[in-house]
């Protein structure tokens, strides 16, 4: 194929190299910034920069931020091929993909949105890895009414790039999940660095530090856009997590260590099943 990917950060810079590194895909790289594009050149990333012209590709991967995407996209929609395949790789879905949909729909195109769950403390196209997406979860957003063969080939296009689990779901189904299993953990990890021990914790911190606190290096205007599109299932998975919270509190308060002990079995239990389940899930 004949692919554009427009945005050379960490994922659309990754996108590109992995392209190259896994697939014989003609891959067009475009930013924003020419001297991103002549890097990509450079390393072999992209077989050419972007042109201009955005007629002759058979699927675009929009690779920016979310309010960035659907801007570009309303602005240029019209300029592509009729019934060119258009991707993005944003982490909300629901009705950001609703609007995605509409504008192609409008342009004669089709739309059917991805998100590859993969990432890096920081940000940028130097920071970007051909391997990023190996035995990574990818998730497929298609509506009801998407091809089948869109599907397949996004779900082949993740393979090749060497996506591990595969999971098609619903758009509104993914910003639920995604509240919970992304948004929640970016959100606690921000909060847990604001404590006035951070930098004293060197030669005290372990893997549990560094694990809770890698990702409060996010980019704010991103995740500030994913969290105020998904804010209602955002919020519920955070007032669930603060009712929790709240019961280790009130426990070390009463110096309560039978609640103590229950409290954390029951965490306990519930990853162990958590495990067991994954075990017995199929690639």
């Amino acid at each position: 194929m004949n692919i554009l990917v427009v945005g050379l950060g960490l994922i659309g810079g990754s996108v590109c190299k992995a392209l190259k590194k896994y697939t014989y895909h003609n891959v067009t790289g475009c930013d924003i910034n020419h001297d991103i594009e002549e890097n990509a050149l450079r390393d072999v990333a992209v077989d050419e920069a972007f042109s201009g012209n955005y007629s002759g590709f058979d699927l675009v991967i929009i690779s920016l931020f979310p309010e960035t995407a659907e801007n570009f996209f309303a602005e240029n929609a019209g300029k592509f091929d009729k019934n060119t395949l258009i991707t993005d790789v944003c982490g909300i879905k629901g009705d950001f993909s609703a609007r995605m949909k509409s504008t192609a729909e409008k342009n004669g195109l089709r739309y059917v949105g991805i998100h590859p769950m993969a990432g890096k403390e920081f940000g940028g196209y130097s920071n970007s890895s051909a391997n990023l997406f190996v035995k990574a979860n990818f998730i497929i957003t298609p509506f009801e009414d998407s091809r089948s063969e869109d599907i397949e080939l996004l779900k082949n296009l993740s393979s090749e790039i060497g996506a591990g689990k595969i999971v098609i779901t619903s758009p509104e189904n993914h910003d639920k999940m995604i509240a919970y299993t992304s948004q929640l953990a970016h959100i606690v990890s921000s909060a847990y660095v604001k404590s006035p021990e951070l930098n004293l914790e060197c030669g005290f911190s372990g893997g549990s530090f560094q694990d809770m606190t890698r990702i409060a290096t996010m980019n704010e205007k991103m995740w500030t856009d994913l969290f105020m599109q998904n804010c209602d299932n955002l919020q519920f998975e955070l007032d669930t997590l603060i009712g929790n919270l709240l019961k280790y509190r009130d426990a070390l308060q009463k110096r309560d260590a039978e609640t103590m002990k229950n409290l954390i079995a029951e965490g306990r239990k519930l990853k162990e099943n958590n495990l067991r389940h994954r075990v017995g899930q199929p690639n």
